[in-house]
């Protein structure tokens, strides 16, 4: 009796199995946004909610049509078009014409990401491009931001507009005192807990990082990206504010910088997957956005530092791959005298 062939059976990688699904995970993001999809709508009423509604219905509905023309299988199941939906809205003043919110949906869906292959393939995070587009093109109605539940008000500045007039050279955090004191600054627990002018998504700092634990717990996300993001920009403003704390905290708690970092640098298609990568994905991510911040005309930089690092995603991870198994590198060849 001939003895039995074994086979050496050999596939494609990965190699190791996972229960995880795109579907289960996109359910995860989805219900981490929850507490600041509530958070939003207690602050700026049912305007929000219409802004959210809009936003996310869109995106749908175009990653439905997109697919249809070009004759790819329905994918609006994985739930993927709803988180953007849910991004953008949350970039958004609550004051923006909806129609400009279907436009932000339109370039986050077709362009960005069926263009370009349609999920796991596009080149950047589709809803910080359709903000950036958006900012661009209407940048009054994109700026026009409202103290909370005052949409009829005058315009109010955020945060980061007054932080960006503050002269620092001088004491920067007795003239923080004072624009608290005056009311034009919001103090820091109500910073924390979202009372203040903003996009819809950004302003509650609390319900973010009750979503980012969920999806840290999850093990959704890596905690490498944000922390090395948001710990570039704290210690970037501290250092260049003369160690002001106060200045500090307010830039930290301030525009997007937590919604930026735990929930749009972490995109598994735009952000690098080892984890050297992800320290100088974050990294830059801070410079950027503090750069542009203290240097800059605009008082906010996280969507463009997020955008130009997603870019640079490709080059990162060719210089910080890891060396394959059995790897000998090669020595160079002496020059002969």
């Amino acid at each position: 009796m001939e003895e039995e062939k074994k086979l050496l059976t050999v596939s494609a990688s990965p190699h190791v199995k996972s229960p995880a699904t795109v579907r289960g995970i996109m359910l995860d993001v989805i219900i981490s946004l929850i507490p600041a999809v509530f958070a939003g709508i207690a602050v700026f009423g049912g305007r929000a909610a219409a802004v959210i509604a809009v936003s996310v219905a869109s995106c749908v509905i175009f990653e439905a049509i997109a697919v249809k023309i070009m004759k790819k299988p329905m994918c609006i199941g994985d739930l993927s078009a709803v988180i953007t939906g849910l991004l953008l809205a949350f970039n958004l003043p609550v004051t923006i014409p909806l129609w400009m919110c279907v436009l932000g949906s339109f370039v986050a869906i077709v362009v960005v990401k069926q263009l370009f292959g349609g999920i796991g393939q596009n080149f950047a995070n589709p809803a910080i491009t359709a903000r950036i587009v958006l900012l661009v093109s209407f940048a009054s109605a994109m700026t026009n931001f409202t103290s909370p539940k005052a949409f009829d008000a005058v315009t109010s500045a955020t945060p980061l507009s007054f932080l960006g007039n503050l002269d620092r050279a001088g004491d920067i955090t007795a003239e923080i005192m004072k624009l608290v004191g005056s009311g034009d600054l919001p103090d820091l627990f109500k910073m924390f807990l979202g009372v203040r002018a903003g996009c819809i998504g950004e302003v509650c700092s609390a319900a973010l990082l009750l979503g980012a634990v969920y999806l840290m717990v999850r093990r959704v996300i890596s905690p490498i990206i944000p922390c090395c993001f948001i710990g570039t920009v704290t210690v970037m403003m501290f250092a260049l504010s003369g160690g002001s704390f106060y200045f500090t905290v307010y830039e930290v708690l301030g525009g997007g910088l937590l919604l930026g970092a735990f929930f749009m640098a972490t995109d598994y298609s735009t952000s690098p997957i080892n984890k050297k990568g992800k320290v100088l994905f974050g990294i830059g991510c801070g410079i950027i956005t503090s750069v542009i911040r203290l240097y800059g005309s605009l008082p906010e930089g996280v969507s463009y530092s997020i955008l130009l690092m997603n870019v640079m995603c490709p080059l990162i991870e060719k210089f910080t791959a890891p060396k394959y198994f059995g790897f000998i590198k090669s020595k160079k060849k002496k020059e002969a005298a």
